[in-house]
């Protein structure tokens, strides 16, 4: 076992200098040209992508191919390389072995934790010489908003067809089920007119739209499915009636069946809320545009998948439990199970993420560096 190799205060000041360096989405350039050359000293074969040209960004998606030194299958190890707001000029602070920020932003442990996690093990797997077998490693771009640049990432740089996502809180757990997830861009159109001397021959948007809200179901709507309107847009005085509103939000479910059914009820909600208030012959006023997409589609991986078997029989090697769980949320796990790449989600420790109280215990990255080296070890040894 090789759990006694990891360095704490490397892996420490290998995190610190990470998040000292600004990556929110599509900035993502300056910590690539750093880890780029660190990557080729490692002797890895690195490549970056077309995604960031694709979506407007500073980079693409870092990619590293190391070629092991066991004739097993290839393991995709992946963890994301941007970072939400605020969250420029990180300044670390650490106290009884616990990483804050100075409060002032982010700390940026979603997800540069795993980032230093993924470099230190691969400094100590290659200094080292020990066993290990082909590793295709993915830093990506533009997690944070919508999961792009694992929807733009070229695949066919890519060996592996399984894997981890360093991407979570829990280090005794895999995640292996996430919901799919639709996204609704809705304009409501009415007819403005001024809203103290002729409101009647005005359609206001925004009450329609209320109206269609009201009628829907909004927060948790079972166990395995959720819906939540996060954004609306309208108006632009008080005695005027609202000509347009926009209204954005999403719809989840583990069960492809019931997020059909769930989108379908939204849009009904709002065609037939307009169909109501429209005046025969008239100018086809009011109406809806609804526009549907899909941000991800579920993961699912069998309890008895080797992704799974592998991560449990290292965390009992390590005197460890390895739970099985689901999550409400996405991740590039998602995507990379759509491209045939079965991928579990590990976790780093991160606590608080996407708020100026986000804190990492040092002991957490420890433990989940140690995890998937014992990980590497094992299928090494297969």
């Amino acid at each position: 076992m090789h759990s006694s190799v990891m360095d704490p205060k490397k892996l420490a000041d290998t995190f610190q200098r990470l998040v000292r360096i600004d990556s929110i989405s599509k900035e993502e350039g300056q910590l690539v040209r750093i880890l780029r050359p660190m990557l080729d000293d490692l002797g890895a074969e690195t490549i970056v992508d077309h995604a960031g040209e694709r979506i407007g960004g500073q980079t693409g998606n870092l990619i590293a191919r190391f070629s092991g030194n066991r004739d097993v299958a290839p393991m995709l190890l992946s963890a994301h390389m941007d970072t939400v707001e605020p969250g420029r000029g990180i300044q670390p602070v650490c106290k009884d072995g616990i990483f804050f920020s100075d409060g002032a932003t982010i700390l940026g442990a979603d997800d540069k934790s795993a980032i230093a996690v993924l470099l230190e093990i691969l400094r100590v797997l290659v200094t080292r010489d020990l066993p290990h077998g082909p590793i295709d490693l993915v830093l990506t771009i533009c997690e944070e908003i919508g999961l792009l640049g694992a929807k733009h990432l070229d695949f066919g740089h890519l060996r592996a067809r399984f894997g981890y996502v360093l991407d979570s809180r829990d280090t005794e757990a895999v995640v292996i089920r996430a919901p799919s997830a639709n996204r609704f861009d809705i304009v409501v159109h009415g007819r403005a007119a001024h809203a103290g001397a002729a409101p009647e021959s005005g359609i206001n948007a925004i009450a329609l739209a209320a109206q269609a809200i009201a009628a829907l179901d909004v927060g948790r709507i079972d166990a395995e499915t959720t819906c939540n309107i996060g954004l609306i847009d309208g108006g632009i005085a008080t005695n005027i009636v609202p000509d347009r509103v926009s209204v954005t939000g999403e719809a989840r479910s583990h069960s492809d069946e019931k997020l059909q059914r769930l989108t379908r009820r939204i849009t009904e909600a709002f065609e037939n809320t307009v169909d109501a208030h429209r005046s025969e012959p008239g100018d086809g006023l009011p109406r809806a545009e609804i526009h549907v997409s899909e941000q991800f589609a579920r993961t699912d991986v069998a309890d008895d998948h080797p992704v799974v078997l592998l991560a449990r029989r290292a965390a009992s090697n390590l005197g460890r439990n390895m739970a099985t769980r689901s999550t409400g949320g996405g991740a590039d796990a998602n995507i990379f199970f759509q491209n045939g790449i079965i991928t579990g989600v590990l976790g780093t420790g991160p606590l608080d993420i996407h708020t100026v109280r986000e804190s990492i215990a040092l002991a957490d990255m420890v433990r989940a560096a140690e995890l998937v080296m014992e990980i590497i070890r094992l299928h090494a040894e297969a």
